[in-house]
This record gives structure tokens, sequence and C-alpha cells, in this order.
């Protein structure tokens, strides 16, 4: 007796739901994959061209930015660390964000590259967004949360990953 709960669910008489709902599942974490990966491409190149980000001092600055955060962040010596060379720490945010968006979108490295947008989120959360109060203000908390399913995941579907994976397999003539 069932008392009314199907079982059939995923092997249902009616095969393209099941099907429908298996693509699905196969690919939900894709648009996720591309919102962050053209974020932090798009994120890396505004900061590479902002002529007024990568100075030590002056309006818009990374050096400016990170005093002004300094007093209000959980940990103030990240920030203590990173004024020793603001410009150059600007251009490693920079770059990483850059890598980690293109890693992310081609799925390639796909977990380390998540990985590195998760720690990039969580630095920045501790820093620049830890006195956003109420804490769902700054923004830094929810990419650092959308991260971790990828960090998880990885790129398992239309991915480098996925066709280097492939081609491992034909190498070693069979499937693991």
């Amino acid at each position: 007796m069932t008392h009314g709960i199907r079982t059939d669910t995923h092997t249902s008489h009616l095969s393209g739901r099941s099907d429908w709902r298996d693509t699905a599942t196969r690919y939900s974490l894709l648009p996720l994959r591309i919102f962050l990966g053209v974020t932090f491409i798009y994120a890396g190149l505004d900061k590479l061209t902002d002529s007024a980000f990568m100075k030590s001092g002056g309006a818009g600055s990374i050096g400016d930015t990170m005093r002004a955060a300094r007093d209000s962040s959980a940990i103030p010596a990240l920030i203590d660390l990173a004024l020793k060379n603001p410009v150059g720490f600007g251009y490693a945010i920079a770059l990483g964000e850059l890598a980690v968006g293109i890693g992310t979108l081609l799925g390639l490295f796909g977990r380390l590259a998540a990985l590195g947008g998760a720690l990039i989120s969580l630095s920045l959360w501790l820093t620049v967004s830890w006195a956003s109060t109420p804490y769902y203000y700054g923004n830094d908390l929810a990419y650092l949360m959308a991260w971790l399913p990828l960090v998880l995941a990885g790129a398992p579907y239309l991915s480098v990953d996925a066709v280097l994976r492939a081609r491992r397999r034909q190498r070693s003539g069979g499937y693991r």
C-alpha cells in the first residue's frame, strides 16, 4: 500500500517528463557558471581599465578604498598587508578576477576557478563588505555562497574540463 505516494516520478511512463528533469538537473549549474564567469570577467576588466582605480591614492583609487574599509573590516591586517603595495594588490585582484571568470566561463579547471572566486569573495567580504548592515546588503557574502556549488561540482558539462575528461576516457579505453 503506497498511501498515495508516487514512486514512479523519475521513471514515469511519460519519458519526456523524465528526460526533461534529467536534463534540467544535469545543466542546473550552468546559469550560475555563466553569471559568475561573466561578472568576474567584467569586474576584472573594469578594474584594469579604470585609471582612477589603479592608484595608491585619490578619489576612486584602490588605496583610498582600502584605507576607508580598514577600521571596519573583520581582519584589518589583510588590508594593512595590501596597503604595502595597493597598486600591486589592485592588479592582483583584477587579474585574479579575470582568470577566475575565464576559467569559470570556459569550465577550465572549474573547481579551482570556483575556489579562486570563493577566496576572492571571502577576502572582500571580510574586508570591504564586512561593515554592511544588515549583512545581506554586502554582496560579497552572496557571491561567496554562489561559488560554493561550483567548488563542489566543478564544470562537468559544456566545459573544457568535460572535453579533457572524455579524451582521457577514450585513451584509457573505457569509462570510469
